[in-house]
């Protein structure tokens, strides 16, 4: 690289490391600060707020200049990365002091979205995770890793797998082939933080060495996941980029584990975005109501239990049966919670061991969470509970490294181990003898100097300090013929002598050297100790998940106790039958005192397969429909739900199509976004699917939505799957296909009408509904009287013309008997107003004459 006119060798070193990461923003140590140059400066002083100055060294270009102190780096690096830039740690990497010319610097870290593991870049209830993609002709492979906790896992499958995994994990960062762009925007968005990376990465060899080094295994055998080859190689992307991004301290990922799209209840993104079971700030979603986990670990993972419920009838009724032990075990359940929300984020604590990010006092949080474990492993191993004497069986107190920790590290150690006193006392000899010297050296100074004046006689006799010479003893000359032949006479002043002895030197050197070697002693001794915790990450893991799990089941617990949720039936059957089902997240927010009207609901493919549901607008159809759905979502996590009783089929997929969703920046229509939704649910249903649609058909005329819906209803019934079905619709058409089709019922959603006015009750009951009520809506809309007077008109008159040519019927629509416009019923008198205005001259007009004129034309209006 050429060297610019008058570049300083400073900058010198700074443009050749800034060569090697040129998209990222480098933040480059000097001193005591951070500095930027250039164009980072620019974007740094943007994003941060701070000044933005500029060098006079003539060069336009890299002349701007923006920098903070080196101790506010976890201030503002998150505020950067969150702006969605990449960003370069580039520290000095030797002391300044000791230093031959210009000090030797280099990036230590690059910190980008995807692999960000400072406590201030992280939301602890979510997990951050890093995704990588590989496309292979119809197939897509894909992998997640936290690098946070540790957690890593791997899918493969279409394009709409990836992106339904891509929609739930909601990665914070995503990586793919660099030739893909077109490819990934037109399949997932453009919503993603996205990185691309070169071909040659994507290769199987690469991958799958990459892997087996970094596991130290011979196969991927024992991950079960040998045969998912876009998925490794994705997978192998993934460890790659962290090499790339200064990421080499990576033991904490100690397995990887297969994402099976058959072992989980399937909900694409559209169900998961119209169910709302996540959402962003103050919306009322099933997480929120559902989160009442008392840990990190068990928040981040009951996100992953309602993405991904389970699909196998056993590990359901493992959890729905640990749910009803916890209610019954009321001191059990009280136990376990209290031991988890002591034990802090072990997952995150533990993962920090090998990133060497820890710091003495997570050290010590990490063994008070062994110590939890511990507790809470004899609480599980002697309970009657086969799942819980199996979960406490795995845990792992780690009694070796536990001790070792409680025993050397303070009760109270510091946040940062270079500030000392990390290490407690009894451990290390020298240490303490050395603590002693720096602590109680003003004793030891004065016992000496009590000493020496006993020895000699010299009662004035003082022990001090300077810089020249140090620690020295001086006597007035009064006394100096006591001085004995062994004191080095040092100094002589005008009314007295300084001298030093061996004793007081070798003192000297020991409290002079004795805070550097406190410190140089005490951080060898923190890193053994990190060095031996490294041998137990993998068991610690795994007692951060398996107190995730309890986690998570004893707030089933609290939840069913709190919210009067009872144990649904899981069975191999195909009816659906729920008495008194609820919605849960409404029910929560229902103004005090109101109570939720509960429905019962049966959905059989022998005698009522389809359910075609009519009433009034407002009236809660919908809310019946997302209830269905969502209680039966809940038992497939293992989760007691909002019914008197509930019998649940094993549910394979669970599709909705509900409500408008314009997709008009993607150039898409409301129809044609409801019509490809409602094709993906045709395309993909079997026997054991639970299909939810509200309201299809109404994004285009009134005939084309009634002949959709009808064959939709048709195809369904039809179909050798029979998918039991809930269709709401504003059709009252459709009502004739329960004489036509057997297994297809109406019911309606009942209301009441008094005076002029309508009142939902919100009950479910058989057969259709007449009307939609939907001048009614208009009116408690606040709509104007004379436009809803009208309606009402047209209205009685399209009614009275039912059974003839609906388009003949329109156009002999009479004409409003009410005038709408003042200008059109008294068109004359202004017409005469007008011409009276157009000869006056207000001018020459005096107030008298205005005041005269303006009373003739309000005589007028009359």
């Amino acid at each position: 690289m050429a060297k610019a006119v008058g570049e300083t060798p400073l900058m010198q070193q700074h443009n050749a490391i800034k060569a090697k990461y040129p998209d990222a923003i480098l933040l480059f140590r000097v001193g005591d600060f951070y500095e930027t140059f250039g164009d980072d400066a620019v974007k740094t002083s943007t994003v941060l707020g701070i000044t933005l100055t500029k060098r006079n060294n003539g060069d336009e270009k890299s002349s701007q200049l923006a920098g903070f102190p080196h101790h506010a780096l976890d201030t503002y690096l998150h505020k950067l990365v969150k702006a969605g830039y990449r960003v370069a740690i580039c520290d000095q990497l030797e002391d300044p002091k000791q230093a031959k010319g210009i000090v030797k610097r280099g990036v230590t870290e690059l910190v980008t979205p995807g692999v960000a593991t400072s406590d201030k870049l992280l939301e602890h209830n979510s997990n951050n995770f890093l995704a990588a993609l590989h496309f292979d002709n119809e197939k897509v492979g894909i992998a997640f890793l936290d690098i946070s906790t540790g957690e890593f896992f791997l899918a493969e499958g279409d394009a709409a797998y990836a992106d339904k995994l891509l929609q739930s994990l909601k990665p914070a960062e995503v990586i793919f082939q660099r030739n893909r762009q077109k490819q990934f925007k037109e399949l997932f968005g453009t919503k993603f933080f996205t990185y691309t990376l070169d071909e040659w990465i994507f290769a199987e060899a690469y991958a799958t060495e990459s892997l087996l080094k970094h596991f130290g295994t011979h196969s991927l055998k024992g991950f079960g996941i040998e045969s998912l080859t876009t998925a490794i190689i994705a997978a192998g992307a993934i460890l790659h980029y962290l090499k790339d991004t200064e990421h080499p301290n990576l033991g904490h990922i100690t397995s990887i584990q297969r994402i099976d799209k058959d072992e989980h209840l399937w909900m694409d993104r559209f169900t998961i975005r119209n169910l709302e079971l996540f959402g962003g700030e103050g919306q009322n979603t099933l997480l929120k109501v559902m989160d009442n986990t008392v840990s990190a670990m068990g928040a981040r993972l009951l996100k992953r239990w309602i993405i991904m419920p389970l699909n196998n009838i056993d590990k359901i009724n493992e959890r729905l049966n640990t749910v009803e032990f916890f209610i019954k075990e009321v001191d059990t359940r009280n136990k376990i919670t209290h031991h988890i929300k002591q034990a802090g984020d072990v997952e995150r604590l533990v993962s920090k061991v090998p990133l060497k990010k820890v710091n003495p006092r997570e050290v010590l949080q990490i063994a008070k969470g062994l110590q939890q474990t511990e507790a809470i492993k004899l609480i599980c191993e002697s309970s009657t509970n086969d799942y819980l004497k199996r979960l406490g069986d795995s845990l792992n107190s780690c009694k070796y490294i536990l001790d070792k920790i409680i025993k050397e590290l303070n009760e109270n150690p510091p946040v940062a181990a270079a500030k000392g006193g990390v290490i407690a006392t009894g451990i290390n000899e020298e240490l303490d003898d050395l603590r002693k010297i720096a602590s109680g050296g003003k004793d030891y100074l004065l016992q000496l100097q009590q000493k020496e004046a006993l020895a000699t006689g010299i009662s004035s006799l003082k022990i001090s300090f300077n810089n020249v010479f140090g620690y020295y003893l001086e006597v007035t000359h009064a006394h100096k013929t006591k001085v004995p032949e062994t004191w080095i006479r040092k100094q002589t002043l005008v009314n007295a002598e300084r001298y030093i002895t061996p004793e007081l030197k070798e003192y000297e050197e020991k409290i002079v050297g004795a805070e550097d070697k406190i410190l140089q002693i005490e951080m060898q001794l923190f890193e053994k100790l990190l060095n031996e915790l490294q041998d137990y990450i993998a068991p610690m893991q795994v007692n951060g998940h398996v107190m995730a799990i309890l986690d998570c089941l004893t707030c089933f617990a609290n939840n069913a106790l709190h919210f009067s949720y009872k144990k649904p039936l899981l069975s191999d059957g195909d009816i659906l039958d729920l008495k008194d089902s609820r919605h849960p997240v409404i029910e929560r927010y229902l103004p005090v005192g109101e109570p939720y009207i509960a429905n019962n609901i049966l959905l059989d493919p022998l005698s009522q397969q389809i359910i075609i549901l009519t009433g009034p607008n407002m009236s809660g159809k919908s809310a019946i429909l997302r209830q269905t759905a969502l209680i039966t979502l809940m038992a497939h996590m293992g989760s007691f739900v909002p019914a008197s009783d509930a019998k649940i089929p094993l549910t394979d997929k669970i599709f909705t199509r509900v409500g408008a969703s314009d997709n008009l920046s993607g150039g898409e229509s409301t129809f044609m976004v409801e019509m490809n939704e409602t094709a993906s649910i045709i395309n993909n249903i079997t026997s054991r699917s639970l299909i939810l649609l509200d309201e299809i058909g109404r994004g285009t005329s009134t005939y084309d939505g009634i002949s959709i819906a009808w064959s939709i209803v048709e195809h369904l019934y039809n179909s050798s799957a029979s998918p039991k079905t809930l269709f709401a619709t504003h059709y009252h058409e459709l009502n004739e296909l329960e004489n036509k089709l057997p297994g297809v019922k109406n019911y309606h959603v009942t209301n009441k009408e008094v005076g002029n006015k309508i009142i939902f009750l919100r009950k479910l009951a058989p057969g259709g509904s007449t009307h939609s009520f939907g001048i009614h809506v208009a009116r408690m809309a606040g709509m104007p009287p004379s436009l809803i007077n009208r309606a009402n008109e047209i209205l009685v008159q399209l009614e009275e013309s039912r059974n003839s040519n609906t388009d003949e019927a329109v156009k002999q629509l009479s004409a409003p008997k009410v005038q709408l416009s003042i200008f059109d019923a008294h068109s004359d008198t202004f017409d005469e107003i007008r011409k009276l205005l157009e000869t006056v001259d207000i001018n020459r007009l005096t107030p008298v004459e205005a005041l005269l004129k303006l009373q003739e034309i309000k005589g007028k209006v009359k």
